[in-house]
C-alpha cells in the first residue's frame, strides 16, 4: 500500500493520538499532505484544530495547545507543520529544551488530544525523538513506491478518471514519466483533457503529453549513439528554436553520459542494478530513481567504457571552451556532437 492510500483511509474518527507525515519525495509529499487535510476536514477558523508551522511559531505556544482540553468537542486536532527536527535536514527550529518537553509529552500524550505532525524530508531514525513517533504513532512516508504498488494504484486512478488503455499503452505511460508519483499523476491530467472516451493507445501518449528538456537530450543522445548525424542535428536545431541554450543542452548530455559511465562500471564490478542504485546514492549523496538505472543498464550494454569517458571529456572541454568564447558556441556544440557521432575506439 502506498502512501497516499493510507492516507484516504484517514478521519477525525479513527485518527491516532500521534500521526506523522513525513518523506524525501517531495512531489508526492505535498499532494498527500494536502490530502491529509482534506481527510480531517481542517480549517483553521474551527476552534478544534490547531496549527502551527514550526518554522515560524515557538514550540512554547505549541506547547500549550498540545495539552489544553478541546472546546465543545470530544477531541483536538492539533497539527505541528515543518518539523524538520526529525528528518535529517540540516536545519532545526527547536531548543533542545524544547526538544526534551516534547519528548515528554509524546512519552504521555493527552487522551483528548490529536497530534499530527508533518515533516517533509526523510526520517532520521537515529533521533530518539523518531525512535519514540515510530514506537508508538501512526508513521506514513511519501518515498518512492514499489514498481507494482504504483502500477496498480494508477491502474485504479486512471480507471476512476474514465481512462483506458490499450495494450502496452499504460506502461508508455509509466515509462514517459520516469515511474514518478507526481509525473504519472501529472500526464494523466494531460491525458483526461486531450481525450474524453475511447482507448489510449500510445500514439495518444506521446502526442498529448509534452516532451521536457530531459525528453528530448535523451533522445539526442540515442540519436548520437547511433550514429544518426541528420536526426541529431535537426533535434539540436529544434531545440534551439525553442530557445534552448547550448550550455544547457551540454549540462543534461554531461548527466546523462556521467550516469551511463557510472552504470557501465559498476555493472562490470558484477553489481546488479539494486546494488547500483544503493552504491550510486550512497556516493552521490542523494535518492537515485532506480528506474533510471535501469534504463541506463539497458542502454550501456553496447557501449565501450572507452566511448563513455571519451563522451565526458568531450563534453566538459566543450563547456569551457564555449565558456571561455573560444569560439562561437553554436559551432563548439555541433563540432562535439559530430565527433561522438563518428568515434571510433
Amino acid at each position: 500500500m502506498i502512501a497516499i492510500e493510507e492516507i484516504e483511509k484517514l478521519s477525525t474518527a479513527n485518527l491516532a493520538p500521534i500521526t506523522v507525515l513525513a518523506g524525501d519525495d517531495l512531489g508526492q509529499y505535498t499532494e498527500i499532505k494536502q490530502k491529509l487535510f482534506e481527510q480531517i476536514g481542517f480549517d483553521k477558523s474551527d476552534l478544534t484544530y490547531s496549527y502551527f508551522d514550526l518554522s515560524e511559531d515557538s514550540y512554547q505556544e505549541a506547547e500549550m495547545d498540545l495539552e489544553s482540553l478541546p472546546f465543545l468537542s470530544d477531541y483536538k486536532v492539533v497539527i505541528f507543520d515543518n518539523l524538520l527536527d526529525i528528518t535529517t535536514n540540516k536545519k532545526s527550529y527547536l531548543e533542545d529544551s524544547s526538544l526534551k518537553r516534547f519528548e515528554a509529552y509524546l512519552e504521555n500524550p493527552v487522551d483528548t488530544t490529536r497530534l499530527i505532525i508533518c515533516a517533509p524530508g526523510k526520517l532520521d531514525g537515529k533521533r530518539r525523538l523518531v525512535k519514540l513517533l515510530k514506537r508508538d504513532g501512526k508513521v506514513i512516508e511519501a518515498s518512492t513506491p514499489k514498481e507494482a504498488e504504483l502500477k496498480t494504484y494508477f491502474q485504479k486512478y486512471a480507471h476512476k478518471l474514465g481512462l483506458r488503455f490499450d495494450k502496452g499503452a499504460f506502461e508508455d505511460l509509466l515509462i514517459k514519466s520516469n515511474y514518478d508519483y507526481s509525473a504519472i499523476q501529472k500526464n494523466l491530467a494531460f491525458l483526461t483533457s486531450y481525450k474524453k472516451a475511447g482507448l489510449i493507445n500510445s500514439s495518444d501518449i506521446a502526442e498529448a503529453i509534452p516532451k521536457t528538456l530531459q525528453d528530448n537530450i535523451f533522445d539526442l543522445t540515442h540519436l548520437v549513439i547511433l550514429g544518426r548525424v541528420d536526426d541529431s542535428f535537426e533535434l539540436v536545431r529544434d531545440l534551439r528554436l525553442q530557445g534552448e541554450d547550448d550550455i544547457k543542452l551540454i549540462a543534461v548530455m554531461l548527466g546523462q553520459f556521467r550516469t551511463f559511465l557510472q552504470v557501465k562500471i559498476l555493472s562490470e564490478q558484477g553489481k546488479n542494478e539494486s546494488q547500483i542504485t544503493s552504491e550510486l546514492s550512497y556516493y552521490l549523496g542523494r535518492k537515485v530513481n532506480p528506474y533510471q538505472v535501469r534504463y541506463a543498464l539497458r542502454d550501456v550494454r553496447t557501449l565501450s567504457t572507452a566511448f563513455l569517458a571519451f563522451a565526458l571529456k568531450c563534453l566538459i572541454e566543450t563547456d569551457a571552451a564555449i565558456k571561455s568564447g573560444l569560439a562561437d558556441k553554436d559551432y563548439l556544440f555541433d563540432k562535439a556532437l559530430l565527433q561522438l557521432i563518428t568515434y571510433k575506439a
